[in-house]
């Protein structure tokens, strides 16, 4: 079949053509590129945190007429509260174990320092997330250790979150040690965490930082020996396998039977960290959905339109089907007639989207950052707009080729 006869057709239907086209080059525009962004989303929900997920919760409250920590005697009172809060938890019969942490992965609010490789380096090699814990902090989490050591119960620091002193060691996050390190030496070294020499005596193979959204740093984290005394204490619990609701419970009630001068939130005081994970990415999720759903209905709208535009074609094209029928023109011929057709203007159309979702893209990397849309996206969204042309076209064009040869002798 030649392509003239069908383009000196189309000659007499240009309005219909044109909104074709341009409905199927605007649907790759924004498919192409609303399917890289819900790939993009969904791989940042399919992160790894790098703890065991599924056995962890947190505790979260604030002492009632606790004292401020503003001396050292204060300051030992809140060490004591929190002390005797770790020990009544570690007696509980489904829980694995405790630790003093201020933090867990993605859980929104974060502590931020810089580290330098040098005392005088004005600025940080690189930015990380802190963890502030006891001893015990890195083995509850679950963090695998790839390198060095644990922190031992005699280097634990206890004071304020606004105390100057610094922690002699750390523990650093496998990405963090490469960053520092890119010859994978970091083990022992003495680096600069917010100007103040620190010796990194562990390598954890991945930990992500309290915040979900820290992306160009999502695995720079930092462990420091420090537990935090304060009216506000945190405590991160592993339950044992598969005891994790019943162990939640059970702290609720021992913490509280133990010392009711506390507040702990029924929506946050207890959360698991499958429910913060779940908090965390939820704008991410529903911005996958809202942008499948954009998606469904451009796809939807766009076949509607080529069914509807074809059918109109075949109605005005009857007296010329049932003429071509009668010249000897088979069934099949008129069928791959429409489909040609279509596959013609389709073609016109992913050339034109494919030029649109380009700029689209080059305009999203200027706003909001996005990364460059893969050819394959591109490919893919070509292929899909024309196996939909086609799969569109088949029940009008198989409406034409039953248009029987009389009908030219009627028309007549």
């Amino acid at each position: 079949m030649t392509v003239h006869p069908i383009i000196a057709a189309l000659k007499w239907h240009k309005a219909g053509v044109l909104l074709i086209v341009l409905q199927i080059a605007l649907t790759l525009a924004i498919v192409s590129n609303a399917i890289f962004i819900i790939s993009q989303r969904i791989s940042v929900i399919q992160r790894p945190t790098g703890v065991v997920e599924r056995d962890l919760f947190r505790v979260s409250q604030s002492f009632v007429g606790a004292p401020s920590g503003d001396d050292p005697a204060s300051l030992d009172k809140l060490d004591a509260l929190q002390l005797a809060d770790l020990g009544i938890l570690r007696q509980l019969p489904d829980v694995q174990s405790v630790a003093a942490s201020d933090g867990m992965p993605l859980q929104g609010s974060i502590w931020v320092g810089g580290l330098a490789l040098t005392a005088d380096q004005k600025t940080p090699t690189s930015a990380a997330g802190l963890y502030y814990g006891d001893e015990h902090m890195r083995s509850t989490l679950g963090a695998r250790l790839v390198a060095g050591r644990d922190f031992n119960a005699g280097e634990i620091l206890h004071h304020t979150i606004n105390s100057t002193v610094p922690s002699p060691v750390i523990i650093v996050s496998q990405a963090l040690a490469d960053k520092l390190y890119p010859h994978g030496d970091a083990l022992g070294k003495t680096v600069y965490l917010d100007s103040k020499p620190t010796v990194i005596i562990g390598i954890v193979d991945r930990l992500q930082v309290a915040n979900a959204s820290t992306r160009p740093w999502v695995y720079m984290s930092v462990m420091a020996p420090v537990r935090l005394d304060g009216v506000n204490a945190n405590y991160v619990v592993r339950a044992k396998p598969g005891r994790l609701l019943p162990a939640m419970q059970a702290a609720r009630k021992a913490l509280f039977a133990a010392n009711r001068m506390r507040v702990m939130p029924d929506s946050w005081g207890i959360q698991s960290l499958t429910e913060i994970r779940d908090k965390a990415y939820r704008a991410d999720r529903g911005m996958a959905l809202l942008m499948g759903l954009i998606c469904l209905i451009l796809l939807g709208v766009t076949a509607a339109g080529i069914v509807g535009l074809t059918s109109f074609w075949v109605g005005q094209r009857h007296r010329q089907i049932g003429i071509r029928r009668a010249l000897g023109a088979r069934r099949i011929d008129i069928l791959h007639y429409f489909h040609a057709e279509n596959l013609l203007i389709a073609g016109v159309g992913v050339v034109v989207g494919a030029m649109l979702a380009r700029g689209l893209n080059v305009w999203l990397m200027t706003q909001y950052e996005m990364a460059r849309l893969p050819v394959t996206y591109m490919v893919t969204g070509v292929l899909a707009m024309l196996a939909i042309g086609q799969v569109a076209v088949f029940v009008p064009a198989r409406r034409a080729s039953l248009v029987p040869p009389v009908v030219a002798t009627r028309a007549a």
